[in-house]
């Protein structure tokens, strides 16, 4: 039986985005380990059968002696499995875990790019420099016998292409992670005040201050509306809105900061329009979700964003990073219910024909049987 190791920074990451195709890669013929670092979710994971290993990784930190040494714990755990079959997911695991492939005979790289993180983002000087040195890491990592990377959308791949990192017929699309429709289900909106929901990660580069900005801007122009934030602090990442930001917003009472929430079809389902005015994505599951609960969005003209939606016909597209335009565009979905209800049904569709979990395990499960079928399998 051949062996697939997956590895990611965290835990949670994985039981939330990657588990249904763990668990389809086992029943297609692999031994299925996972490598992450330490979590409360372990537990969750041995009940359900699969080896694991933790990597000592810390997501954001930039100290090279705890880089030196995450390196080194990820490398014995590719010693100790000796897997056929590496998948790398987000962006540490990619590039540390893509060098430590090179060194360890691994037969396929499958190297998942949701994003490209913040380093894409910004223009200083000390950035572009870091650019540089991560765009130079990428085109190490992916000097591999077999690999595929695959991206969220084309914009991602555009970017490494360009610098050089990977040929094109090394890199697949598949857009998103996918989504259990039977556990989203579309249902039809509440008709009492028209409710907008934010759920993502609390990071200043999700929007969450448009977002809130937008708020006040509709409290100003006297729209009918309740607005609720959904999402916990993340201490490890460097633009993390604080808790000290979400207790003065709460007590500014013209949102409701529900923090982290498990629920999240059943908060759409309480809802109208979802929104997510993020500076730039893979492709944001949270989107993929709303599509399939039936509920209009409105979100950021930028990659990802714009490809987790039909603009005009499932949502609505606004400029990033402007707070005025993200109010007009709630606003006219507010004060129109037969847009509102034509879109998200349009979602519904949209999520059925792109975003079903089948769909995208089948995609990935593809991948692996072309390029390294398990014992037992013909290509």
């Amino acid at each position: 039986m051949k062996k697939i190791l997956f590895v990611v920074n965290t835990l949670e990451f994985f039981l939330s985005h990657r588990l249904p195709l763990a668990e389809a890669a086992r029943k297609s013929g692999f031994e299925v380990h996972i490598a992450s670092s330490s979590g409360p979710a372990i537990g969750q994971l041995k009940e359900l059968g699969f080896e694991y290993h933790i990597i000592d990784l810390a997501r954001s930190g930039q100290n090279p002696f705890k880089e030196l040494v995450s390196i080194i714990s990820m490398l014995r755990i590719f010693q100790k499995v000796r897997p056929h079959v590496v998948h790398l997911i987000t962006i540490k695991p990619v590039l540390y875990g893509g060098l430590i492939a090179r060194l360890s005979g691994v037969d396929l790289v499958v190297a998942a790019v949701s994003g490209l993180g913040t380093v894409f983002l910004s223009h200083s000087g000390l950035a572009r420099l870091r650019k540089k040195f991560i765009s130079f890491l990428y085109r190490l990592a992916f000097r591999q016998r077999k690999l595929a990377v695959i991206f969220q959308n084309p914009d991602d791949r555009q970017v490494l292409l360009d610098i050089g990192a990977l040929s094109l017929d090394q890199s697949w699309l598949i857009r998103g992670s996918g989504v259990d429709l039977l556990s989203y289900p579309c249902l039809p909106e509440p008709e009492d005040m028209p409710v907008v929901v934010m759920a993502a990660r609390l990071l200043k580069d999700k929007g969450v201050y448009e977002y809130m900005e937008a708020i006040r801007l509709l409290r100003r122009r006297g729209v009918d509306v309740c607005c609720r934030l959904i999402g916990a602090p993340d201490p490890g990442n460097p633009s993390s809105i604080g808790q000290a930001q979400l207790d003065a917003w709460a007590a500014e009472g013209i949102v409701e900061v529900l923090g982290y929430r498990s629920d999240i079809a059943q908060q759409y389902a309480a809802a109208n329009i979802v929104c997510l005015p993020s500076y730039r994505e893979g492709l944001p599951k949270c989107l993929v979700e709303a599509a399939a609960c039936g509920r209009a969005v409105v979100t950021t003209d930028v990659p990802g964003c714009r490809d987790a939606i039909v603009p005009e016909v499932t949502g609505v597209l606004v400029p990033v990073k402007d707070a005025d335009a993200l109010a007009d565009a709630l606003q006219r979905l507010i004060e129109s219910p037969v847009l509102r209800h034509s879109m998200g049904a349009a979602g519904r569709v949209l999520a059925e024909r792109e975003f079903a979990i089948e769909k995208i395990v089948d995609a990935h499960l593809s991948i692996y049987q072309e390029l390294a079928p398990p014992r037992g399998t013909t290509r």
